[in-house]
């Protein structure tokens, strides 16, 4: 809640309030900005303060460190009461509710490279912040959330707003501090940026009674180190025995020289440290295809020939003929999950596997590997490049061609997904967009049809496929890269979860592009209702009357409606990038996502019309 204005030198003055008088006058200047009658409180309830603060100055001054009255027992309130000129709104804040704002910390952090940070509420405001911290830990996220919490003299006793977050977040988070004195805070803070960014990165959640939030505390800052000034921890590719990791390298060089099909399975780890180029140093230098997970793509250049692009449940039919019938999957930072390997059984039959990752969990969990090589992707992938061979893989190159679908040919004039796409992907250009996705058949369409030449330019909910994480995602993704376009692509159904964020859009005046697919519809559920249970549509048909233009208009965000391709390019010719806009695309309901692959069921089952 933001604070109440301070008076003038001009306004007349208030007698001290009860309970103040040995105040010092600097203090006390504080106190009454916050508290002085009709004042809003500073917690989340935002009570009049009047009668119902007042009493409580004179019980040791607890509300004066507190600045919310007694119906506001948790929150991070507690910090901008403390700093009151730093807690009033101004047009440079950033204020989204709890999901949101893990979701635009997470976006932040995918884009940015840097790590995300947010500050949420305690009790529901915590809980609501779970399927952020969640979207995060599933895609391997950097991030530190930071949540207040009630006093530490109330922990454990069912206090108004008190839920045990730490353990709530335990399944979800890297580590997670409950922080219990105020002289530990400093070293948690810097552990909680560490922890968050070694090895396989994700979130780290840092709990903090809202007492402490108030409490003095002499820190030399020259004692301060940035957590990325931290000497990189070794990982155990480093670290062991010199001959076991060149005998592996060996192994890993030979397996490659022997191989007459080999893939390169690149997941969202080359995205985690970077490497883009030399991934693709690594492919041209064994002349070999690379396949994307759904969070690797932009790993490399999709307009690359030896880029098959998606490969998977919705992966191209080249991508997904050509690892079923490789006999060398060389993996790089990705999971092997079961939307990518559908019947595990009849996944890559006659290949051998070689996995590399810094996750030592993940080795061998869904798929056994031949060779297993645990480590930061940049050190292992240098050391291959040192030794490895030169390969021509002409004639397995020109095979992999033979797989593309040649028959399914959509119309130029279709209003059609992959033609709107393309067009955004034109006014737009690849180079300097980068696209935020929800989830649902927009998200596999994008994937499909967006030209993505760098990395980090496709931000989305990959591992735990979160409706609703695309807004708040492109509000961190335009923060984290101010200097480049973003284009939200979001459908009916997934927009409504979050679309209140648009009033922090509006506020904020970020310049984002949103692309709204409506087909009224929750469209991949009632696809695979369509295909798998015999048309018995079940709660997937959202015939609503939500005015979509209505909506953003009356959060001062420009609109647009198309219906068919001409209507689009009209649109997109007036386009202007220097303010947000909305564009509702309506399409068929009974456009589908192909190809795909049933659930569980091999990768060369594939339905592709």
């Amino acid at each position: 809640m933001p604070l109440p204005p301070q008076r003038g030198a001009d306004e007349p003055q208030h007698p001290r309030l009860p309970g103040a008088d040995h105040l010092p006058e600097e203090k006390y200047a504080v106190l009454r900005r916050t508290c002085r009658r009709g004042a809003l409180c500073a917690g989340p309830c935002g009570h009049r303060a009047g009668k119902s603060v007042r009493p409580r100055l004179a019980r040791k001054d607890r509300h004066r460190r507190k600045g919310q009255c007694s119906l506001c027992p948790g929150g991070v309130a507690g910090i901008s009461a403390r700093y009151p000129d730093q807690g009033r709104r101004t047009p440079e804040d950033r204020h989204l509710l709890q999901q949101g704002a893990v979701h635009a910390a997470d976006g932040y952090a995918r884009t940015s490279g840097k790590t995300g940070v947010c500050v949420i509420t305690s009790g529901p405001g915590a809980t609501n912040a779970v399927t952020g911290i969640a979207t995060a830990y599933m895609d391997s996220s950097p991030l530190v959330v930071i949540s207040g919490q009630v006093g530490t003299s109330l922990l454990g006793k069912d206090t108004f707003q008190e839920i045990d977050i730490t353990g709530v977040t335990y399944s979800i988070t890297k580590h997670n501090f409950l922080v219990r004195s105020l002289e530990e805070l400093p070293k948690i803070i810097s552990q909680a940026f560490t922890i968050a960014n070694e090895g396989r990165k994700g979130p780290v959640l840092v709990d903090i009674p809202k007492n402490l939030q108030v409490t003095d505390i002499d820190y030399n800052m020259e004692n301060y180190i940035p957590s990325c000034q931290n000497s990189k921890i070794k990982d155990e590719f480093e670290i062991r025995e010199e001959n076991e990791t060149k005998n592996k390298l060996k192994d890993v060089a030979n397996l490659i020289k022997e191989s007459k099909k080999p893939v390169i399975y690149a997941g969202g780890g080359i995205k985690s440290v970077d490497q883009y180029d030399l991934l693709k140093n690594f492919a041209q230098k064994i002349n070999t295809p690379v396949l994307n997970t759904l969070m690797g793509l932009g790993g490399i250049d999709r307009q690359d020939p030896l880029s098959l692009g998606l490969v998977g449940m919705h992966g191209s039919k080249e991508a997904n003929l050509a690892i079923s019938n490789s006999d060398l999957v060389i993996s790089i930072g990705a999971r092997f999950s079961d939307r990518v390997i559908g019947n595990k059984d009849e996944f890559a039959k006659n290949a051998k596997i070689i996995q590399i990752d810094i996750d030592s969990s993940e080795m061998s969990k869904n798929i056994p590997a031949e060779i297993e090589l645990i480590g930061d992707l940049t050190d292992v992938l240098n050391g291959i490049l040192e030794i490895v061979e030169p390969k021509n893989n002409s004639d397995w190159l020109s095979e992999i061609d033979t797989f593309k679908d040649t028959e399914h040919i959509i119309d130029k004039n279709a209003f059609h997904p992959k033609n709107i796409l393309e067009a955004f992907n034109k006014k737009l250009g690849s180079e300097n967009t980068t696209v935020v996705t929800d989830v649902g058949q927009h998200q596999m369409w994008t994937a499909q049809y967006w030209s993505f030449e760098k990395g980090r330019s496709y931000i989305t909910s990959g591992g735990l496929g979160t409706m609703g994480f695309g807004l708040g995602g492109a509000i961190g993704t335009k923060l984290g890269t101010p200097q480049k376009n973003v284009l939200l692509v979001t459908g009916d159904g997934s927009f409504k979860m979050n679309c209140n964020e648009l009033a922090t859009v509006a506020t904020q005046d970020l310049p984002i592009v949103i692309l709204l697919f409506n087909n009224n519809a929750l469209g991949m559920v009632r696809q695979w209702q369509n295909l798998f249970s015999h048309k018995r549509y079940s709660e997937t048909d959202i015939y609503d009357k939500t005015n979509y233009i209505m909506l953003a208009n009356a959060y001062g965000i420009e609109g647009h409606k198309a219906q068919n391709l001409e209507e689009l390019n009209q649109i997109l010719e007036n386009l202007t990038l220097d303010k947000p806009v909305l564009i509702e695309c309506q399409i068929d309901h009974d456009i589908n996502v192909f190809p795909i692959v049933p659930p569980n069921d091999n990768l060369l089952n594939l339905i592709c019309n």
